[in-house]
């Protein structure tokens, strides 16, 4: 039985253990975060992850971010991430394009999101992920896994065209929030 959003355990006895990242998009020392106080969500905040195609482009044309988020909580609950808001800038000459992909699990095995945008655009953008249906990947009931998030973005253009993305806000960081289901496990889980 899946619980409310409302249910889950006692705020105060969860805590993110650890987060480890690696990529081209999160370089060492370029990543923060926060747990909410319900237990609910939890931000990272990026201030490296900047994707650009065309002529004098001075930036790679794809990135990526595997972030391994390692929580404490206790046992007999469950969790799944049901939505991520991603947050940055974009422009986009006509023609040219850029993609978000994130792809969530705990054993190597999960749901992978798209996001696209076309040119012409050039502005901020927020971007939500929401995994529906029977698409969550739930951590492991008898064994504590860190939560994966392997995200991609990407710009291309051709010709004269130019693309630049970033997931950065106006301050150099980005929230990336991510919102957290809790259930009960249930015996054979």
């Amino acid at each position: 039985m899946e619980l409310t959003a409302d249910e889950g355990p006692n705020p105060n006895e969860v805590t993110i253990q650890n987060i480890a990242y690696s990529g081209s998009g999160c370089p060492a020392g370029s990543v923060a975060q926060s747990l909410s106080p319900d237990a609910k969500a939890f931000t990272l905040l990026f201030d490296s992850y900047i994707v650009e195609a065309g002529p004098g482009s001075s930036h790679h044309s794809r990135k990526n971010c595997r972030i391994a988020v390692s929580m404490r909580f206790p046992a007999g609950w469950s969790f799944t991430v049901f939505s991520a808001d991603f947050r940055g800038y974009a422009r986009l000459d006509p023609g040219a394009r850029g993609e978000l992909r994130t792809n969530y699990f705990f054993d190597g095995h999960g749901p992978a999101l798209k996001s696209k945008m076309a040119g012409p655009f050039d502005d901020d953008y927020q971007v939500r992920d929401t995994l529906i249906g029977d698409v969550h990947a739930w951590s492991p009931c008898k064994r504590l896994r860190p939560l994966t998030l392997d995200t991609v973005m990407s710009a291309q253009a051709s010709g004269k065209q130019k693309a630049l993305l970033t997931i950065d806000s106006v301050d150099g960081e980005i929230a990336h929030t991510y919102r957290i289901r809790w259930r009960k496990c249930q015996e054979g889980r």
